[in-house]
């Protein structure tokens, strides 16, 4: 019998893979998507984050997507697995997209993100998505395929 393999010292540990979720909220044939870099309009996603232990998934989601944009939503089937990772660092987080119906708030109204981060938001059809930097690149093709599902294999992470 071996003796059983001592772990490395937590300096020498990668980091562990970082959980996020993140909606798919559809709403007159257009997409929610919210600013993701504090101050900055140039890049954009679906609002979400990450996921903190011991709650579930769309709990998460329904926190999250509350804090970054004041809407509450009913999260559905999950509908794209994204991994963005950091080629030359250590940086590797796995975002879930869920389907989401949006249930209270008002999607014109204002509110304030209490981490702020998020300070603008938006809802765009296929057509002005296409002008944006968004991510990620699989965003725009599963949002508008009801029923459809993707993965997206470490996509590398946009530097500012």
């Amino acid at each position: 019998m071996t003796a059983p393999r001592p772990h490395p010292p937590a300096r020498l540990r990668p980091p562990p893979i970082r959980l996020a979720v993140r909606a798919i909220v559809l709403r007159q044939g257009r997409l929610l998507l919210v600013n993701t870099w504090p101050g900055r309009t140039d890049f954009w996603s679906v609002p979400g984050g990450g996921a903190n232990p011991h709650e579930s998934l769309p709990a998460n989601l329904i926190r999250e997507v509350h804090e970054e944009t004041g809407l509450t939503v009913a999260v559905g089937a999950p509908c794209l697995v994204n991994e963005f990772h950091d080629p030359g660092g250590t940086f590797h987080q796995v975002d879930i997209y869920f389907r989401c119906t949006l249930i209270a708030g008002d999607p014109e109204g204002a509110w304030t993100d209490p981490e702020g981060v998020v300070s603008h938001r938006r809802w765009v059809t296929p057509e002005g998505m296409a002008g944006l930097r968004v991510k990620p690149d699989s965003l725009a093709a599963i949002a508008w395929s009801e029923g459809a599902i993707g993965y997206d294999p470490l996509e590398p992470i946009v530097r500012a």
